[in-house]
């Protein structure tokens, strides 16, 4: 059977709309924030949000992402005390959590996926942990409502593409450049090809991220996969308290329909 993350996923992409998903970084600004922001990105009718959790060496990050974690590890802020929170969480979308493999280490694998089953998590990526060595944490996950998401880079064979594919849970996250995380003003070529391949692939929803920071590029993308995942853009304008400006441009995405381009 399907988990949440996926099904709920899956229906949106049926009504031909985009996916949209968020990035955080919990902490930024004090952990009393993180309930607020979940509510606010909520109403703007995102498909998911994803919450990252500081960490002293985020080696995918870009500067953005880098400095929010700085500032959240700067206000104390733990993995223990993020999950505390997102136990007490009233949010109805899907949440995501985004973490290197040291942080869930240190706190216990186990222990770490009996307390977010307590929570409204419904989706864990790890991009330090190689498909290979998924077997540290996927038998955990076993008898959860909690999806382990792969990330497919644009150096993917297609056969691992395919391979991964086969055991792929939620969504694919489709990493757009070779590099760190952070907003760009173009994409290489070989990009619009990889995510056409991809997508003819996948049995999940596939979606785009690293460097989509504007309309243009959830536009683009929407024409070869399913969906975006934002993240440099939405942690600055959250930082800067551009709230208004943050939900026009959240509730302009979101309206964008998803269009294949012609074979």
């Amino acid at each position: 059977m399907k988990k949440t993350l996926e099904q709920q996923l899956t229906e949106i992409q049926r009504k031909k709309k985009v996916l949209l998903i968020p990035y955080i970084m919990a902490g930024d600004g004090g952990i009393e924030k993180l309930e607020p922001t979940l509510h606010f990105l909520a109403k703007q009718g995102v498909s998911a949000i994803e919450i990252g959790i500081p960490f002293s060496d985020p080696v995918a990050d870009g500067p953005v992402i880098q400095k929010a974690g700085i500032r959240a590890l700067k206000e104390k802020v733990t993995l223990e005390k993020i999950i505390q929170e997102l136990q007490k969480s009233t949010v109805a979308v899907p949440l995501i959590i985004m973490s290197y493999f040291n942080p869930i280490y240190h706190f216990g694998l186990e222990k770490f996926i009996t307390e977010i089953k307590k929570t409204p998590v419904k989706g864990l990526i790890i991009p330090d942990l190689p498909y290979e060595h998924q077997n540290y944490i996927q038998p955990l996950l076993q008898n959860s409502d909690i999806a382990l998401v792969p990330l497919v880079s644009l150096t993917s064979s297609k056969n691992r593409m395919a391979e991964i594919s086969k055991k792929a849970e939620g969504f694919i996250y489709a990493v757009t450049v070779n590099g760190i995380t952070g907003t760009r003003t173009k994409y290489s070529e070989e990009v619009d090809a990889h995510i056409r391949l991809l997508k003819s692939i996948a049995s999940v929803p596939v979606l785009a991220g690293f460097g989509v920071a504007t309309i243009e590029h959830v536009e683009k993308f929407a024409q070869d996969c399913d969906g975006v995942i934002i993240g440099s853009k939405i942690v600055q304008m959250l930082h800067e308290k551009q709230n208004e400006a943050l939900q026009v441009f959240l509730t302009e995405a979101v309206a964008i329909a998803t269009t294949k381009k012609a074979e």
